[in-house]
C-alpha cells in the first residue's frame, strides 16, 4: 500500500501531449488505486470531512465500502446525497472543503476523497448502476428553471421525495454550466455530463429544452398552470467587462462565449460547423477558475496564451490544481498587470494590449491585498485576442418578469439561506442566480436546501 501518509497518486495526461487535444487530463483511479486510497482513510466516527461537504455526502461510510470493494453500495451512499457524482468528483474545490478538514491530512496527505467519489461514479455508470426514488409519487408538480447544478439538485432530491418535477431549460442541451461552461478537458460532456443528467431523468424528473422563462413564458404562468411551487437556478451567464478603450474590438471575448463556443457547440471539433477565432496570440485577463478553463482551451486550439491577472500568484482564486495543469501545459503567467487599453489596427481588429505593472497595498474588502498600480510602468503585449474573464452576474429576464420578486443591488435574486425561498410565495431561488458566480457545489447545496425548502411547504399546505 505504501507510505500511509502520502496518498496514491492519479495518473494524468503528459502536458506535452495534452495540450494539443481535448481528452480528459486527469485518468483517475484504477480499482487497487482506490481501495489502497481508501484503506487510508481513518473513519473517523466525528467525521470533518462530512462538515466540509456543502451538500453532506456520508464520506467516511462511502469510503468504507471502497475499502470492502463494494462499490455499488458506494455509490448508493454517495448518491442519497449528490446527484452529480461524477461531476463533483471532477471539479469540486475538496482541497478547500471535505479534504481540508480531512484528519489524516494533518500529518500528512489528506485522503483523496474527490478521485474516490469520481472513482465510485464512474465505476457505477459503466456498470449500468443508477439512482432509484426513495418514494412513490405523491401527485404534487414542482417546476424547476435551468439545468445546471442548482437545477439538477433541486430536481433529483424532489424527484426522490416522490415529487413529479420538470425542468426548463433555455438551451438546446441540459446540464447549464457543466455544458457550456467547463472544459470537455476537465469535464466529458457526452461521457459524463449526459450520463449524469440522464440519472437525474432515472428518477422521474421530465426536462423541456429550448424554454426561455421570461420568453417562452413566466414564473407567475407556470404557477397558474398547476405547478405548486417554482425553483429558479438559472445561474449567472452575464459577462463582466472592465470598461477600457477597445473592448468593443473584434478578437474580444467574453470567457462566456469563447467556452460555450468551444463545450457546447464542439467548436473545437472539425466535424462540427461551429467555428471559433483561431488566434496565433492571446490574452487572457483574469485569474479564476473560468480563466484557466479560457486559457487551456484557447492553447489546444494552437494560441501561444498569456494569462494577465491583476495580484500575485498567492491570490490566484482558481484551484491549485488548475492552475498547477496551466503552467505545465505550457500558459505563460503574467502576474501585478492589469490592462488599461486594448490596441486594434485600422480595421478595428485586436493588435495588442497596454497594461500596466501593480503593486499589493493594503487588504481590501475580500480580505486580499489590493493591487495598486505602478506608476510610469506600461507596457505593450501584442496579441490577436483578448478573453475576458471577470466574472459573471445574473440576467434579469426572470426578475423583472416575476411579480414581487425581489432582488438586490447586483441583480441577484434574494432568497433565504435556510430555506431558499424569496419574496414571493412558493417561488424559491439558488445557486448562481442568488449569490453570483461561485463554484458548482456551493450551487448543488442550494439545489438542496431549496428542494427541503420546498417539500416543507407542500406538506405546510396539506
Amino acid at each position: 500500500m505504501g507510505n500511509v501518509l502520502e496518498r496514491i497518486p492519479v495518473r494524468e495526461q503528459d502536458p506535452k501531449v495534452r495540450a494539443a487535444n481535448f481528452d480528459e487530463v486527469c485518468l483517475g483511479y484504477n480499482e487497487e488505486e482506490a481501495v489502497a486510497e481508501a484503506q487510508r482513510c481513518l473513519n473517523c466516527k466525528n467525521a470533518k470531512c462530512i462538515t466540509g461537504c456543502p451538500v453532506n455526502i456520508r464520506i467516511n461510510e462511502f469510503i468504507a465500502k471502497v475499502k470492502e470493494r463494494d462499490f455499488e453500495g458506494a455509490y448508493r451512499t454517495i448518491s442519497q446525497s449528490s446527484a452529480l457524482p461524477a461531476v463533483c468528483g471532477r471539479v469540486c474545490p475538496q482541497e478547500t472543503q471535505c479534504e481540508g478538514k480531512c484528519i489524516r491530512g494533518i500529518k500528512g496527505d489528506p485522503v483523496s476523497i474527490g478521485k474516490l467519489e469520481r472513482f465510485v461514479a464512474d465505476y457505477a455508470r459503466h456498470n449500468g448502476i443508477v439512482p432509484t426514488p426513495d418514494a412513490p409519487p405523491n401527485g404534487h408538480r414542482i417546476a424547476v428553471v435551468g439545468s445546471g447544478p442548482a437545477g439538477l439538485t433541486c430536481a433529483g432530491d424532489l424527484a426522490r421525495m416522490g415529487y413529479d418535477v420538470t425542468i426548463f431549460e433555455a438551451l438546446h442541451k441540459a446540464g447549464g454550466v457543466l455544458t457550456y461552461g467547463i472544459p470537455e478537458f476537465r469535464l466529458p460532456k457526452d461521457e459524463v455530463v449526459a450520463k449524469e443528467v440522464e440519472n437525474v431523468k432515472a428518477l422521474g424528473v421530465k426536462i423541456c429544452t429550448d424554454v426561455i422563462i421570461g420568453r417562452t413564458e413566466s414564473v407567475d404562468e407556470l404557477l397558474e398552470q398547476g405547478f405548486e411551487a417554482v425553483f429558479i437556478g438559472s445561474g449567472a451567464g452575464l459577462p463582466m467587462f472592465m470598461g477600457i478603450p477597445g473592448e468593443n474590438a473584434n478578437g474580444v471575448f467574453s470567457a462566456n462565449e469563447y467556452l460555450t463556443r468551444n463545450n457546447l457547440m464542439k467548436a473545437f471539433r472539425d466535424d462540427y460547423d461551429t467555428p471559433i477565432y483561431k488566434a496565433k496570440k492571446v490574452v487572457v485577463v483574469g485569474g479564476g477558475n473560468v480563466a484557466m478553463d479560457a486559457a487551456r482551451t484557447a492553447l489546444r486550439l494552437g494560441a501561444e496564451v498569456h494569462l494577465v491577472y491583476r495580484r500575485s500568484e498567492a491570490e490566484l482564486p482558481a484551484r491549485a490544481e488548475e492552475v498547477h495543469h496551466a503552467k505545465e501545459e505550457g500558459i505563460i503567467f503574467d502576474l501585478l498587470t492589469n490592462p488599461v487599453e486594448i490596441l486594434t489596427d485600422e480595421n478595428d481588429y485586436v493588435r495588442g494590449i497596454r497594461c500596466i505593472r501593480m503593486e499589493l497595498g493594503e487588504p481590501d474588502a475580500s480580505g486580499r491585498r489590493r493591487p495598486v498600480p505602478v506608476e510610469g510602468s506600461e507596457f505593450e503585449v501584442e496579441c490577436d485576442a483578448v478573453i475576458m474573464s471577470l466574472g459573471t452576474s445574473p440576467n434579469p429576464l426572470i426578475s423583472s418578469t416575476t411579480v414581487g420578486l425581489d432582488i438586490n443591488r447586483r441583480k441577484c435574486i434574494i432568497a433565504d439561506e435556510e430555506t431558499g425561498a424569496t419574496s414571493r410565495e412558493g417561488v424559491y431561488a439558488g445557486g448562481d442566480a442568488v449569490t453570483g458566480a461561485a463554484t458548482v457545489i456551493l450551487a448543488m447545496g442550494a439545489g438542496k436546501t431549496a428542494a427541503k425548502g420546498i417539500d416543507e411547504f407542500i406538506r405546510s399546505r396539506k
